[in-house]
């Protein structure tokens, strides 16, 4: 083979230049990080080395709303901090949410490519690509044809320390949007590999769901992160001592490493007081708080993307109290970055959004016409899904349970039916218990219902028939009503402050949220 020696030289010179520009591209990149000011896509003002992004799936203004007016309720505050354990004991009776701190927001519309009401994954991808795609899909195009580059890796390539926080499981579609790329969001086992190849320096809040995975158990998969170089903590002891020079983390909490209790997430914060260590009491602003500390570089900076995940599911069961709870703990996880914030004022930018509301929440009910009780909302002890899981041992049995030991563990966790604390049971609310304790006995008995199926699930959606009839009873007695088990339309509220934070003022759509992180921040 003869070898033109001008054609070699002609090689080397182009793949020297290549490799000039790869480096000239990734210095750029790298050396925007610290740069004062950014003049990236017309934007002239300063540029964040710091980036907290915060998500509050299922949540909208009434969420937010309805947690500050709960939280000023003096008898609901006092037993808000003793089943939190004195968790939040920071947070005083009569005053503001963190979010209220913020001096911008704006409003978000939520729509997917194929459909006006999203889903989590499509709201998602939105989010952290600031494209839109189709339902159920993990920032990928529409089509699922073409991966979507997120936020979170450019700023990985960019030499920034990154970090994705849930508190739910963490290849749940939320999170899995800011570093997966996948057709299905009920690719679990997928998403996970995808999560071990990021190469993100944080993890933390929920367990993968290793339930779900087929050709992995759990430990297989904490086996492959520290292979990667991960350590992985599930106890609060060692959850304490994680610092700058841990390097990766993998962090969770002990109750997700041999249950499948509640999908691998963190407790509801309304049963965090019947936890059985404290080892399952990390809550999410630990996890932010600790992220803050191992992620903090003065070179070049984070990004940290954390989803308080529990209040759509939440919304999606209709309780509103365990709602507050959750809104509560993301709002306390905000406070963090605030704190952080008033330390880095120039160089910091904090967004807080919804994915989507969820529930048709609404603050107001005709029963009550122009009146509410927030207070109420004090009565309730337990969060949906502790008290269906206790539903069905009570319903274990073979010797069924009376309606009137129904009712009493109603008032028990409730309050309902204790006319002593404004909760008498009227006629007619007795008769929605009984029906929903007789479709249980039918159920369990395989008897024919006597609602048909529309009936069934416009009374109880896909819940516990006496857990939803209860909520629904409270909520209404407190002056809530919902319209849904499912996401609605309403557009979300934008809260931002720092640096580039004046750009998310307005109406505008989801994708202009992370397309102007991209730009402020100089991340495309």
């Amino acid at each position: 083979m003869l070898i033109n020696k001008k054609n070699t030289m002609k090689f080397r010179f182009l793949k020297t230049i290549a490799v000039i520009t790869a480096v000239s591209a990734l210095s750029s990149c790298s050396q925007s990080v610290n740069t004062a000011q950014n003049t990236n896509g017309g934007y002239k003002g300063k540029q964040p080395k710091y980036i907290f992004y915060f998500i509050g799936d299922g949540m909208s203004q009434p969420q937010i709303t309805m947690a500050e007016k709960a939280l000023n309720e003096p008898e609901f505050y006092s037993v808000f901090q003793e089943q939190t354990c004195g968790i939040y004991s920071d947070y005083k009776q009569g005053g503001k949410l963190n979010l209220k701190r913020f001096p911008n927001m704006g409003m978000a519309t939520t729509n997917a490519e194929n459909r006006f009401i999203t889903c989590s994954a499509a709201a998602a991808t939105a989010l952290a690509t600031g494209h839109k795609t189709t339902i159920n899909t993990i920032s990928k195009n529409g089509e699922r044809t073409e991966n979507l580059k997120t936020v979170a890796e450019m700023a990985r390539d960019c030499g920034m320390k990154v970090g994705v926080i849930s508190s739910v499981s963490i290849d749940h579609a939320t999170p899995a949007c800011f570093y997966a790329h996948e057709d299905d969001r009920n690719n679990y086992e997928n998403i996970g590999h995808w999560l071990l190849k990021s190469g993100y320096d944080f993890f933390g809040g929920g367990n993968v769901r290793w339930h779900d995975y087929k050709d992995m158990t759990n430990k297989q998969f904490y086996d492959s992160l520290k292979q990667k170089g991960y350590t992985v903590s599930t106890d609060l002891q060692t959850f304490n001592s994680l610092n700058k020079n841990t390097g990766k983390i993998f962090a969770t909490i002990s109750k997700n490493i041999d249950t499948v209790i509640d999908a691998s997430t963190l407790p509801y914060n309304i049963d965090l007081d019947i936890q059985k260590s404290d080892d399952d009491r990390i809550v999410l602003r630990d996890f932010v708080r600790k992220a803050v500390e191992v992620l903090y570089n003065e070179d070049k900076g984070f990004f940290l993307m954390t989803e308080g995940g529990k209040i759509d599911w939440t919304d999606h069961a209709n309780d509103a109290v365990s709602n507050v709870y959750e809104t509560i703990a993301l709002d306390a996880a905000i406070g963090v970055a605030l704190d952080f914030y008033e330390k880095h004022p120039d160089e910091t930018l904090i967004v807080f959004t919804g994915d989507h509301e969820c529930g048709g929440l609404t603050l107001g009910f005709a029963g009550t016409h122009y009146e509410s009780a927030f207070n109420l909302m004090k009565n309730q002890h337990i969060s949906y899904q502790e008290f269906s899981d206790q539903d069905r041992k009570f319903f274990g049995d073979k010797k069924r349970p009376t309606f009137q030991q129904t009712l009493d563990r109603v008032k028990e966790n409730f309050g309902l039916g204790d006319t002593s604390k404004g909760l008498g049971l009227s006629d007619y609310e007795v008769k929605r218990l009984k029906i929903a304790y007789d479709e249980v006995l039918k159920f369990l008995d395989k008897k024919e219902s006597s609602l048909s199926k529309e009936e069934r699930y416009l009374y109880y959606g896909n819940y516990d028939y006496i857990c939803v009839t209860a909520t629904h009873i409270l909520d209404n007695k407190a002056g809530v009503d919902w319209a849904s088990y499912s996401h609605t339309a309403l557009p979300v509220p934008v809260y931002s402050i720092g640096a580039g934070s004046e750009l998310l003022k307005g109406y505008f759509d989801n994708t202009d949220i992370p397309n102007t992180i991209m730009k402020v921040a100089n991340l495309k």
